[in-house]
C-alpha cells in the first residue's frame, strides 16, 4: 500500500488479528464464515478501520443488519457488505440479486464478490470447483442491480493458482470485462 499508494485489505479471523492488522491495512475483512461472530466484529469495529463483512452463504441479506449493528455499537460506521452467494444444496452457490438492494437499505455500500459466488464447494473430489464461464454474467447482473463495487479474483494461469483457481478470471480477460462493466454502469446512470 505504501509503495503503490493504494488502500489495502486483509482477512482477519481473531480479535488479536484485528488489532495487529489494523496497524498495517486500511480495510479489515470479516470472512463469510465468521460474519456472525460478535467478539470479532466488535474488535474490528474498535480499530476504527473500514470493515468489509462478507455475507455468509448461510445468512440472509436482512440478517446482515445485526453484523452492521455490532460494528456500529463501537462507534464505527465505516462498513461495507459483500454478497457472495447463498448455499444451494451441498455443492453449489447461487446469487439472489435481490440481496444487493436489500443490504443497501442499511445505508452501506454493497459489493458483489463475483468469483467466490461461483464456487462449488464440497465436491466429491475433495477440491472446490467453480464456474468461471459465468463471471461476466454475474458481474453484469450485479452492476445492473446497482452493486456499489465488484470483487473478482484473477490470475495469469488459474489452473496453477494456490487457492480458488477453479473460479478465477484469467488475468488477460480482466481489462475487457472491466470496460464492459463501466459501459453498463454509465448506461444505467444516464437512463
Amino acid at each position: 500500500g505504501e509503495q503503490l499508494n493504494i488502500p489495502t485489505l486483509t482477512d482477519i479471523h481473531t480479535e488479536e488479528e484485528a488489532i495487529r492488522a489494523a496497524l498495517y491495512v486500511d480495510v479489515l475483512q470479516i470472512p463469510a464464515f465468521l460474519c456472525r461472530q460478535t467478539e470479532l466484529l466488535v474488535a474490528a469495529g474498535k480499530t476504527e478501520k473500514v470493515i468489509n463483512i462478507k455475507k455468509g452463504q448461510f445468512a440472509s441479506a436482512s440478517s446482515m443488519r445485526y453484523a452492521i449493528e455490532k460494528i456500529n455499537y463501537t462507534g464505527n460506521n465505516k462498513v461495507i457488505l459483500t454478497e457472495r452467494g447463498t448455499t444451494f444444496g451441498y455443492q453449489d452457490l447461487v446469487v439472489d440479486f435481490r440481496n444487493i438492494p436489500e443490504m443497501q437499505r442499511f445505508k452501506v455500500p454493497v459489493v458483489m464478490d463475483v468469483t467466490h459466488s461461483l464456487q462449488q464447494p464440497n465436491q466429491s473430489s475433495g477440491v472446490t470447483g467453480g464456474n468461471p464461464e459465468l463471471i461476466e454474467t454475474i458481474a453484469k447482473a450485479a452492476i445492473a442491480c446497482g452493486a456499489d463495487g465488484i470483487f473478482m479474483e484473477t490470475h495469469p494461469h488459474p489452473a496453477v493458482a494456490k487457492s480458488d483457481g477453479a473460479n478465477m478470471l484469467r488475468l488477460d480477460l480482466l481489462e475487457e470485462l472491466l470496460v464492459k462493466l463501466v459501459k453498463i454502469r454509465k448506461a444505467i446512470r444516464n437512463s
